[in-house]
């Protein structure tokens, strides 16, 4: 399996996407009508891919997620 060796910057970026994604996901679990996301948790991941320098870039971020955090197989 490999594995990305990542800067700190972008370690965070990843970090707070994911914790980004579960917190959709969790609001989606919910149910009730439309999710509801807390701004911090959205601005905590705009500034740390600003930080990593990944705004705008988003082939390059989710190339950096995807190889330190692959899919499971099979």
């Amino acid at each position: 399996m490999p594995t990305a060796v990542l800067t700190d910057r972008e370690r965070t970026a990843v970090q707070a996407y994911l914790r980004l994604l579960h917190t959709v996901r969790a609001a989606f679990d919910v149910g009730g009508g439309p999710p509801l996301v807390p701004p911090a948790v959205l601005a905590e991941a705009e500034q740390a891919l600003e930080r990593a320098g990944l705004t705008g870039n988003e082939e390059a971020f989710f190339r950096l997620l995807e190889n330190w955090c692959p899919e499971p197989g099979p």
